[in-house]
Formats: structure tokens, sequence, C-alpha cells
């Protein structure tokens, strides 16, 4: 184990030809990822490997092109512009089988750059905020380096990892990325309603971050019993846990604890789950595995889309070809939640986009990927109401649809599935 003063020589053991995992979301290593950028001229064919990061993501312009190719596990807003299938590439997984990925050996990891809590007095340091996939990812690395940062929260669960299995650290003392909430729109509101009344108590709960789950999230304080196992934890959960809806007694997986893979939010939430036994963060294959999330009752997932054809199709990760997001964890907890006893998995929608764009349309833009397929989904909500698809043939899916999209689409809708069903396509 070697303590560095800078980063670039935390990082020159890292050669052309290696694969390094680049810790996720608010636990990105910027610091790290500078010290690499400093090596830029010396390597050649270094694959990064990561979910989503923050930051600028500097190693993806095209002054590295010949440093630097990016595989995203998750094409985070940063990386978006930049994806050009050759450089910049994805790779489509569900989220809860990335770990197995990097395990199988299918995709190695030579180096990994992670962002860890600072030691405990036995020398151990955590993840902090983002378990997710690095769990797996340090567990196959030939080689860990950390930024070590005093403003880290140190959390339970799996992100545990000793110093002396660290192979070079700096340390840090810097604020994490804080999520900036915007004021909800009244259709955002709308649907966080409709949402709302569809949880009963007792439930347990995904859903991500944004605007729609924090919808659904501000409707929920009255309710009771409430229980959370989510790949994500936001300030809208913690809030919830504050006013005592959250108490995770009804939860068969973790009874008591809240549970999740990664966080973002404020530093409010980041001192809450500091060194609090109540929060745990998971390996995401454990988190994420629809035959652990059936287990729980009444499991009530939330997730959004771009889009929704009249026959249920459900694309999230792309407009049209153009990826913008990813797989993700849509599909382990729609299918979990649907296999749960009394569970609800939710696609949440405003009925256009901020554009103005259908979201509930004919058939999907062509190219465009199906995240959630039509045999998976459930309830589809927009501000003008929910329905259930389950059970329902195509035309009654159609018809239950039409009446919940925008009211200037739903003759374009109509007459669409009237041309569908005369073969006029």
């Amino acid at each position: 184990m070697a303590k560095y003063e800078r980063a670039e020589d935390a990082v020159a053991c890292i050669k052309s030809g290696q694969r390094v995992f680049i810790h996720g979301g608010v636990a990105t290593p910027e610091r790290l990822i500078d010290g690499l950028l400093a090596h830029a001229s010396r390597l050649r064919d270094v694959e990064l490997i990561h979910i989503h990061t923050e930051g600028k993501a500097k190693y993806a312009n095209p002054e590295f092109k010949d440093s630097f190719k990016i595989v995203n596990l998750f094409v985070g807003s940063n990386i978006r512009k930049k994806v050009d299938y050759e450089r910049v590439d994805y790779l489509p997984c569900f989220l809860h089988e990335i770990p197995q990925l990097f395990r199988s050996g299918k995709r190695p990891i030579n180096v990994a750059l992670i962002h860890v809590s600072p030691p405990d007095p036995h020398g151990f340091c955590t993840l902090g905020v983002s378990v997710d996939v690095a769990r797996a990812a340090i567990e196959v690395a030939e080689v860990i380096i950390a930024q070590v940062n005093q403003q880290m929260p140190r959390v339970h669960g799996d992100g545990f990892i000793h110093m002396d299995e660290i192979d070079h650290f700096i340390e840090i003392d810097e604020p994490l990325m804080n999520h900036v909430v915007h004021p909800l729109k009244a259709n955002e509101k709308a649907i966080g309603r409709f949402a709302a009344e569809l949880i009963e108590d007792g439930a347990t709960l995904q859903m991500g971050i944004g605007a729609i789950p924090d919808a659904v999230l501000d409707f929920l304080t009255g309710h009771k019993h409430l229980g959370v196992h989510t790949e994500l934890m936001s300030d809208g959960v913690l809030r919830l846990i504050k006013a005592g809806a959250v108490d995770n007694s009804k939860k068969r997986v973790h009874p008591g604890k809240t549970v999740s893979g990664f966080m973002m939010g404020t530093r409010e939430l980041y001192d809450y789950v500091h060194n609090n036994p109540s929060m745990v963060q998971l390996d995401i294959g454990y988190v994420n595995d629809p035959a652990v999330i059936r287990r729980n009752p009444k499991v009530t997932a939330i997730n959004s889309a771009v889009e929704v054809d009249l026959t249920g199709q459900v694309c999230a990760d792309s407009i049209g070809p153009r990826i913008i997001s990813g797989v993700g964890g849509q599909t382990d907890f729609m299918r979990g939640a649907s296999l749960s006893p009394g569970g609800k998995p939710i696609i949440a929608i405003t009925s256009r986009s901020e554009k103005g764009y259908p979201r509930i349309v004919p058939m999907l833009k062509h190219g465009a990927g199906v995240v959630t397929t039509r045999a998976h989904v459930h309830y589809v909500i927009t501000e003008f109401g929910a329905v259930d698809l389950y059970g329902k043939t195509l035309s009654e899916r159609a018809k239950a649809l039409i009446s919940i999209a925008h009211p200037d689409d739903r003759e374009g809708l109509a007459r669409a599935w009237r041309d569908r069903q005369e073969g006029k396509f």
C-alpha cells in the first residue's frame, strides 16, 4: 500500500491496453481521473468501463481518442453527446447482471479507481454512497487505487474494504455532489397523485431520482409502514423516513432497514446515512435480483420511459437509435414487482416531452430499443390518469393508453390504431 500526495503519481502504474473500472455516480473519483488524464500522452488503448459518472468526463473528449476508449454500462448526461459506438460505446446489460459480468471474467478488470470513506480504527473504509457494481469490480481487480475522502460517509452494508486491500491512494477533503431538486410542475404533481393512490400501506418501494419520483414521494407522507428496497436512494425517501411513513416493518427481506445500491442527494442525505445501521448499501447483483425483490410484499416499482407504444412496449434507453441512458434496473424491478405478492410495476410518464413530443405513440421510433416488453408492463400513468394493461388484449391496451394520452394526441392515436387493425401501416 502506497500513499501519494498527487493523483498522477497514484495512477502511474496504469499501462496501455489495460481495462480500468471507474467508480460511478456521486462516488466518481474525479481527482484520480484528473491524474489519469495527466498520463494520456503515454497511454494507448486503455479501456475505461463504468456506469454513469458525474463530472465533465474529459477522458471522452476527441483529444484523448488514442489514449482511451470508453465502455458505458449506462450512458450519463455528461457523455451522451460523445457516444459514437466506436471509441465511446454502450454495453447493454441488466443492472443486476453487471457484477456477474465482472466476476465471470467476461470483462476482466485490471485496475479499479474508487472513492472511499476514511478508514475506521480497524482500517476499514467503505465504498460510501455507491456500492452498486463497484463491489464486484474491487473483488476482481488486479490493482485498486483509491481517493480517500474525509467527506465521504461511512455506509453500512457490502461496501467495506480494508486499507490493506488498496494498493495506492491519495487523501482528499472535498464535498460530494449535491443533487439539485427543481420545483414540481403541475403535470408532475398530477402523476404523483395518481401513483400515490395506487400505493398501499405496507408496500415496499422502488423509485429513481427526478421530478416524477419526487412527486410520488411527496404524496406518501400520510402512508404507514412503507418499506424501501431500491437501487437508488434519494432525499425524497429521506423525507418519508423522517415523516414516519417509512419504517420497513413489513418487509421480509432486511426488515427494519432501508436497502439501496447507490444514492444521490444533498448533504442532508449523506449526513443521515453516515454510520447509520438502519441504512444499508448492498451489491446491486443482490439488490436488483428479481428473485430477491419478489420476496418483499406489495413491491411498487415506479420507473419512467422515453415513449410507450399502443401495445405497451416501453422504450427507456434511446431516442430512436440514439442511446441516451441504458437498460439499468428498470426490467429488474418491473419483473420483481410483478412477481411480488400484491406488487405493482408502474411506468410513469408525462403525456408529452418538454419539447412537446407525444410519449404515447402508435409505434416506437425506428431503431428504438424495447427495455420493458409488452408482456412485462402493467400500470402506465400520465397526468391524465392511470391504466392497468395486465390481462388486456392489444386492442384493449390501445384504448386504455389513448385515454391517458394528451387530449390533442388522442384522435391521431385512435386513427393510427384503426389503420393498424386494417393493415394500413
